[in-house]
């Protein structure tokens, strides 16, 4: 094959992107990879990676502020948000060179530019002071990700009202700002910014916070968040923003019509996002959008021949392991590789790095019942369990949902100290399709977090056996 051509060609080298090109060089095709930006796309450079390492920024800082509660004592204790901001780009950075590795030693050509569709299995490349690159191959994944949704009036400038990159480099930390929006993204600022001492305002649209998360765990996150100091206001929406000085002057309206304002040094944009699709000569091609993302079938193949599309650009859940198994599953679809299975949502694990950590699989309590399923529901709190009296680490739960009939775990949910590290043995027991018997027949290692999924297992057939 001349350079030019491939089997595979991927445009976008995020989590989803380049792990598809990986997996088609394993099954011995020739893939290539198009990116106008990062390789390891938004998760490596902008999202996933350097949030948790700012957040174990902001966590440390906690753990300083109470320092007595484990018998040490420490003066004149302070951060520079520079060095903060700078290790968390740095591991970014390492991220990024990583995935340039992996290129290399998987032999997977990376075309830097905006990939395009330029007809029936061929790509042009463009770059700005440079003639297109035409390429061409049977199968196109279109991998191009998401950005952060706006409202109009409500424009982010960079400066006083931020997107999450933004809010990712302060160059100094507000005294008071407003985040709007209260999924992951949300929850996640407004608790690195309050542990390190600005005063958060959190504002929902919507009757309660985490819309996606069980009610439990919402509500239970609702209370720490208060208690941390963070003001939360829901049913709650944003009527305008001006600027007023160095400030931000906001007026809030709640849904029975009052209107209320406040000024704040800087406002969080955390309403979703929107997928990638401009640029990607779509226009007189089958391809249909909807919503602001490609509308794919179960194999991620979009209405257009040879065309295929994974990860955020395809909607929710937004989740980079999403994407990546998504990578797989189109491209091992493409290979023709036996016994492929299409992805499975209620299977995918979402994980929410505020503090204290939310993690969930399956089916809520809410979403079992309203499926007409009777449930079987079980409660652990971390305060009954000896690993976290050690570490200080005593708030949240483990809940657990199961089938009444059946005894299938239809769901889990946790909220509490590293639960995100806990999820994935319960996202193992759906994968296995494992039912109550043998969760219950599981040892869990003593003494550890886990224990409390043992015993939230026990708790929803009576059978707890430490509280």
């Amino acid at each position: 094959m001349p350079d030019t051509e491939f089997d595979l060609i991927v445009v976008g080298a995020g989590p989803g992107g380049y792990i598809a090109a990986i997996r088609a060089r394993q099954l011995g095709l020739r893939a290539a990879i198009v990116e106008r930006e990062h390789l390891g796309g938004i998760c490596l450079n902008w999202g996933c990676i350097p949030t948790k390492a700012l957040l174990r920024a902001s966590e440390i800082q906690h753990l300083l502020r109470h320092l007595d509660a484990f018998g040490f004592h420490a003066s004149d204790v302070r951060f520079d948000l520079e060095k903060v901001v700078a290790r968390s780009r740095s591991v970014a950075k390492r991220l990024s060179a990583g995935v340039k590795h992996l290129m290399k030693k998987n032999g997977i050509p990376v075309f830097d530019g905006q990939g395009r569709l330029a007809g029936p299995g061929r790509i042009a490349v463009e770059r700005e002071g440079a003639a297109p690159v035409q390429l061409a191959a049977p199968h196109v994944v279109l991998a191009t990700g998401a950005r952060a949704r706006t409202l109009p009036g409500l424009e982010p400038d960079g400066e006083r009202i931020w997107t999450y990159k933004d809010a990712m480099v302060p160059k100094r930390l507000p005294e008071s700002l407003l985040v709007v929006g209260s999924g992951a993204i949300g929850v996640e600022f407004a608790s690195f910014y309050r542990d390190l001492g600005s005063q958060v305002t959190l504002v929902e649209i919507l009757p309660r916070i985490l819309p996606v998360e069980d009610d439990e765990i919402a509500a239970a996150a609702h209370r720490a968040f208060e208690k941390q100091g963070i003001r939360i206001q829901t049913r709650t929406s944003v009527v305008s923003t001006s600027k007023d000085g160095d400030q931000v002057a906001v007026v809030l309206r709640t849904e029975d019509g009052a209107t209320q304002s406040l000024r704040v040094d800087r406002v969080i944009l955390a309403i979703g996002i929107t997928g990638n699709v401009e640029g990607l000569g779509l226009e007189g091609t089958a391809v249909r959008i909807e919503r602001g993302h490609i509308l794919v079938n179960e194999w991620l193949e979009t209405d257009e021949p040879g065309v295929h599309a994974i990860g955020d650009v395809v909607g929710p859940p937004w989740l980079a392991h999403k994407a990546s198994h998504e990578g797989v599953v189109c491209v091992e679809r493409i290979a023709g590789v036996p016994g492929v299975h299409p992805l499975d949502a209620t299977q995918i694990p979402g994980c929410t790095y505020c503090r204290p950590q939310i993690a969930s699989v399956g089916l809520t309590e809410r979403a079992a019942r309203d499926l007409g399923r009777e449930v079987r529901v079980g409660r652990f709190p971390f305060l009954a369990n000896g690993k976290a009296l050690a570490l200080g680490e005593t708030e949240g739960f483990v809940k657990t949902v199961f089938d009444a009939r059946t005894g299938e775990l239809l769901g889990a949910h946790m909220i509490g100290s590293e639960v995100t590290e806990l999820i994935q043995g319960f996202a193992i027991a759906r994968s296995l399709e494992t039912t109550e018997a043998e969760l219950m027949r599981t040892v869990f290692a003593h003494p550890t977090l886990s224990e409390s999924m043992h015993e939230a297992v026990l708790d929803a057939y009576g059978r707890v056996l430490n509280l």
